[in-house]
């Protein structure tokens, strides 16, 4: 399929998946005589594995370490990263995850404490 029909089947955009192909997490595909990339199920199935990773808050930098791994969640989705080598990735995501709600947090209560104060003239 071309990559506007692979794009849309996957739920992204053909630019993401230049973008995915660029950045390593996606082989390049093969291309049709007139140099169209052409795209099969398993990539299909592959650039959803990756939008999946995505939308649980990993970057394209902590997946590119681990694309040759795709292929194995694409065989079972269920599979758990934290056994493999992806568990420090996934480790590290956590934790920036935890500092930036502990950021979020104290800013929310300074702009509530701020809200609070009487205004002076």
């Amino acid at each position: 399929m071309r990559i506007g029909d692979a794009a849309a089947a996957a739920g992204a955009t053909p630019r993401a998946l230049r973008l995915y192909e660029q950045r390593g997490l996606l082989p390049p595909p093969a291309r049709s005589t007139s140099g169209q990339r052409r795209y099969d199920s398993t990539d299909v199935a592959r650039v959803r594995v990756i939008r999946t990773l995505l939308s649980l808050g990993l970057t394209i930098e902590d997946l590119r370490a681990h694309a040759e791994s795709f292929d194995l969640l694409v065989a079972d989705p269920a599979r758990r990263c934290a056994n493999d080598s992806g568990g420090p990735v996934v480790r590290r995501r956590l934790a920036a995850l935890d500092a930036e709600i502990a950021r979020l947090t104290r800013l929310r209560a300074a702009l509530a404490a701020a809200a609070l104060r009487p205004a002076t003239d």
